[in-house]
């Protein structure tokens, strides 16, 4: 997700990121956490980015994941979003499966204290959908 939404959005958040590496985030963005940068060319104004965990199953990372989305969203809030798209976070090369990928966002994203009004889940292909789908049935 991250190079597609680079290769759409242009140079601008490529340069943002470089900046907050060379000031707040000299090793990376923490796993869990989130920040924004400009939307650059995309529809949108800002991106928010979060860097999910990899999936293991000797430990539980449950929490960072879900903890991807809750700052996300309270990056949403300081910002003043009304609205926000999220992919399956670490559900793709970071090993996450989907279903419970949809079940640790759905659920995270219904407890939120949040004043975002609408989150949408923007999906890679059918699988996704499903799973995503029973979730917020």
């Amino acid at each position: 997700m991250d190079g597609a939404i680079h290769r759409r959005g242009g140079p601008a958040i490529l340069e943002e990121c470089r900046a907050l590496r060379a000031s707040r985030y000299a090793r990376g963005l923490p796993t869990g956490q989130a920040v924004a940068t400009t939307a650059g060319d995309l529809d949108a104004r800002w991106v928010i980015h979060t860097v999910g965990p990899r999936f293991t199953r000797e430990e539980d990372r449950s929490e960072l994941l879900a903890s991807c989305y809750r700052e996300s969203l309270q990056v949403a809030d300081e910002l003043g979003a009304r609205t926000v798209a999220f992919p399956a976070v670490s559900a793709g090369i970071y090993g996450w499966p989907m279903e419970d990928a949809a079940r640790i966002a759905v659920e995270t994203v219904r407890a939120a204290d949040t004043a975002v009004e609408e989150v949408r889940f923007v999906l890679f292909d059918k699988r996704a959908y499903e799973a995503f789908a029973a979730q917020l049935r």
